[in-house]
This record gives C-alpha cells, structure tokens and sequence, in this order.
C-alpha cells in the first residue's frame, strides 16, 4: 500500500469521524431543545399505532439515529412503558425517521447554488461562537449546538468525497461494486455487515452516498448494499436486548424481522426488475437516487407491514418464548426493570421517565399510609405489621432511584431537566420521611394494641378528621407531581394549612379530655404523637408541591 492511499484512508476515516460527531451534536442540540416536547411525545406513545409511526419518524429524525430509537423502545418494552403491539408502530417509524440524514446529504448534490459543504466552515464558527459567549442562556447554546455539529457534518462528507476524488477511475473501486451488482446476496451481506459495525445505518449510507457521489456506481450494486443496510441496523437493537427479559427481546426481533422481510420482498422485486431491464440495472446512481431508493423502501416496507403488526407480535412469541415469563416480581424488581438504562439514549425522555417513578413511589407510600391510618384508628394488628414491611420497600425504592438520578445527571440534559433531577432528588427524601411517618404510625397502632388501648368517640372522630385531610394533601401532592396541575399544588397548600390549625385544636381538645379524666395519659401520648406525625406528613406534601410550583414558574 503506497503513502497516497493510506492517506487517503486516513482522511475517509477522520472526514467519517468528524460526520459522525456532527451528526451527534447536532441531535444532542435538536433534542435538547425538543426536551419539552418529549414529555408529549411519551404520551403519544401510549396511543395507537399509527401515532406510534409518527412518533417514531419524529423521535428519529430528533435523534438523528434509527438505532437510537430502537433502542429506546426496547428499554420502553423492558420497562413496562409500552407493550409490543405499540412498540411496532414505533419501529416502523424510525426506519423512516433515518432516511431524512440521506437526504440531508443529498443536498451537497442537488443543491448547486448554495452548497451546504460551501457554507458548512461558516456555520461551524457562528455555532462555536454562539456556544462560547451564550454559555448562560441555554436556548441560544442549544442552537449553537445544531449549527455547530450541522456544519462539522458537511465537513466530514467533504473530507470523504475530497479523499476518494482522485481515485474515482481506480479500477479496484469499479470490480468491487461490479462484483456485488453481480451477487445480490453478497450485496445486502457487504451493507449489512459495515452497518452493523459502525452502528449506524445514517452513517453507512451516507458513506454510499459519497462513493455515488466521486465513482460510477451502478443501481444493481447499491441498491442491494442499501437493503443489507437495513438489515445490519438491528444489530443495535439485538444488542441492547442481551440482558433485558423476553418481551424487549421480542421487540429486537421484531425490528429485525420487519427489516428482512422488507429486504426479502423488495429485494425480489429489484432483482426481477433488473432481469428484465439490464440497461437500467448497470446505469448509474447518485446521492439524491439513493436517498430516493432507502426513502421509498422504507415508506413501502411500512405501509405493506403495517396491517400486520399483530401478527409480527405473534410471530416473535414464537421466536422468543415468553410463556414462562415470571409475572410476580415485587415492586423491587419491577422498578429495577421500569428505570432502564437504554433510555438514557434520550435524555429527555430518562428524566421523564424518573418522574413516572418517583410517582410510583409516592404511590406505594400514599397506600402505606392509609393502611397506617387504618391500623391505628381500627387496632389492626395485620395492616399494621404489613405498613412496616412495606417500609423496607419504599426505603429501597429510595436508594434506587437514587442512583438512577444521579446517572441522569451526568447526562446531557438542560437547565430545566437539571433543576427537574434536583426537585426529584429532594421528592423522594421527602416521600421516604412520609414512609417513615407512616412506620410511626404503625408503632403507635401496635402499641395501643398491646395495652389495649382504644380511643373515645370524640377522640376517634377527630383522629379521623386530621388523618383524611393528611392523607388526601400527600394524595395531592403525589397528583401534583404526576400531572403539574397547578389546582392539585393549591389543594396541598389549602389542605396543609388546614392541618396544622386542626393539630393545635385537637391537641387542646385531647388535653382537655385528659384534666377530665375522660382520657387516659396513655390515650393522650398515643393521639398527640398521631397528631405530630400527621403534621409532618402534609408538611413534607407541602414540599413536594412547592418542588413542582417552583418548576411552572
């Protein structure tokens, strides 16, 4: 190998690296500055299929990578967000989603006037700029970002065209892709292969493109190695399900699946096509034609499957047997399985997905807590001793997505997602102390059991009053958090204040029964502690509402 083509294959390798960076900054900027949208985009998920494919064609080109996407839905699957029937509408999606990156590249061809790789030096330095002396004000940084790895793309694919120009008429180039328009099969093998090692099925075609772009290459040649390409993008989603349970592996499967009957199918239309008309089959192909080619595969694929997720999903229970999942996980384990860490692809959508969790914690607690409440006003020994196990549970689910958040914040995520990580920080502390209040409770339960002690009539009623309106202010709280409505914030607010009023009243109503001998002293110990820690349970929902106020502000 001489100096000059190993030159040459050093300025392909950094021009790819440089389009590959480009392309994941300017999705990291174009996801950031989409962060508010996610949340409704989550949503949306949850819906119906068709919706699913929108989603995922616009997750897709927010992320700048099918395989990212992918991903992300099979971390969803993992974690019990979506189910697969939802998932498919997803993935149909992002196969679409990717071909906007081939077009993108297209433009250094068809658009002769204002040729983006022209410009592409200019838009990297004002999007440095913008980055470098608007560090503060996160909008304009963001759009720094997008301009920034917008342009270094457009570098990149300059690099890798500039690299092969000399070697255009090389005959090595010409017998290769000779070769593979003569063996469809080695050809989608070749695209599948090289997608499969870089992981990217934008990026690989976008390396097609160049090639189309500096070399004669023939439509019986590229259209295979573009329908290997397909293929060889699932491998990501293969790989990111090693490790997660059977219904995420199902949804690999599913990917894949979808891409190879497409390539099946259209692949035996085009080597039919090509039979018939060899004049068109050795013609040459450019850039926009291919990035018109992986477009219509990938809309006609969707379109011809699409009536047939169901039985997609059918088919990979036979795949992968799920039958014997274990469907009795503890809480435990179902919120080690529901904070998974493929999400973490899109940052927007992990903190999203804390939110769901967090709320899920308060939940569990919010039922501890009335099972307290009844325990004590009702000596009920077994709810009692049940509230002290789930305790534990809520302490672990504390130190878990814990740790989750901290992960999250090492991502990069906005000023706003940050001070949303902060206020979770803060949430679960603040739900983990209402867990203990209600232990507490539970021991003054088991302890008025044990000295069969009962409350009077009076004593009981206005135990009952100041736990209802305890209990319904952390309820609103946990909602407020849940769906940041302000009415829910303003009830805690209303409720909290409506506590500490009714606690003074009801501790001097209770020392008053005392001095009249209607009350024990061990009644009285027992009810002012109940009060004092009822008390603290909608001060710490005060606080959680405040953490979700603070964020609408």
């Amino acid at each position: 190998m001489d100096i000059k083509m190993l030159e040459m294959i050093f300025v392909f390798a950094g021009g790819l690296g440089m389009f590959i960076y480009g392309m994941n900054v300017m999705s990291s900027g174009l996801q950031k500055t989409a962060g508010g949208k996610m949340k409704r985009l989550l949503g949306y998920l949850t819906r119906n299929r068709f919706l699913g494919v929108l989603v995922g064609t616009l997750v897709t080109f927010i992320l700048q990578s099918s395989s990212a996407t992918t991903v992300i839905v099979v971390g969803f699957v993992n974690a019990g967000i979506i189910n697969l029937t939802q998932a498919v509408g997803i993935i149909m999606g992002a196969n679409i989603g990717t071909t906007i990156t081939a077009w993108m590249v297209s433009m250094s061809e068809w658009s002769k006037v204002l040729k983006p790789d022209f410009f592409a030096p200019l838009v990297v330095a004002i999007g440095a700029f913008i980055m470098m002396f608007n560090s503060k004000n996160e909008k304009r940084k963001e759009l720094g970002e997008i301009l920034f790895g917008f342009g270094l793309l457009f570098i990149g694919l300059t690099l890798m065209s500039d690299a092969i120009k000399p070697y255009r008429d090389a005959p090595i180039f010409t017998q290769a892709f000779s070769v593979l328009g003569k063996n469809p099969f080695l050809g989608v093998i070749v695209g599948a292969v090289v997608t499969a090692i870089i992981q990217s099925s934008s990026a690989s075609v976008s390396i097609l493109q160049t090639l189309a772009m500096n070399l004669s290459l023939g439509w019986n040649s590229v259209v295979y190695i573009t329908l290997g390409q397909n293929i060889g993008t699932t491998i990501t989603a293969i790989l990111a399900s090693i490790g997660a349970n059977k219904t995420a592996k199902r949804a690999a499967a599913i990917h894949l699946m979808f891409n190879l009957i497409g390539t099946v199918i259209f692949g035996t239309v085009v080597f039919i096509i090509f039979k018939v008309n060899t004049a068109f089959a050795n013609s040459q192909i450019n850039s926009v034609e291919i990035a018109i080619f992986h477009t219509l595969f990938n809309v006609a694929n969707t379109l011809l499957l699409f009536p047939f997720a169901n039985l997609l999903v059918k088919i990979s229970g036979k795949i992968i047997d799920d039958s014997k999942i274990d469907t009795t996980d503890d809480d435990i384990r179902v919120t080690l399985r529901h904070l998974d860490e493929r999400i973490f692809e899109s940052p927007s959508f992990a903190v999203q997905n804390a939110v769901k969790e967090v709320v899920h914690m308060g939940e569990i607690t919010l039922d501890n807590a009335r099972e307290a409440v009844e325990a004590l006003l009702k000596n009920n020994e077994e709810k009692a001793r049940k509230v002290l196990d789930v305790e534990k549970i809520i302490d672990a689910h504390q130190k878990i997505i814990s740790e989750y958040l901290v992960k999250i914040n090492n991502l990069s995520i906005t000023e706003k997602q940050s001070q949303i990580v902060n206020n979770l920080f803060h949430t679960i502390s603040n739900i983990e102390r209402v867990g203990d209040h209600a232990e507490n409770l539970a021991d003054l339960a088991l302890e008025k059991i044990e000295n069969n002690i009962y409350f009077s009539d009076d004593a009981y009623e206005e135990l009952k009053e100041i736990c209802e309106i305890a209990i319904d202010s952390f309820d609103n709280a946990i909602k407020a958090r849940d769906t940041e409505n302000i009415e829910f914030i303003k009830n805690v607010e209303k409720m909290e204040q409506q506590v500490d009023d009714l606690k003074d009243k009801l501790r001097q109503q209770h020392i008053d029964r005392l001095s009249q001998g209607v009350c024990t002293s061990e009644n009285g110990v027992i009810f002012i502690d109940a009060l004092i820690n009822l008390e603290r349970i909608s001060d710490h929902s005060l606080n959680i509402a405040n953490f979700v106020e603070n964020e609408l502000e």
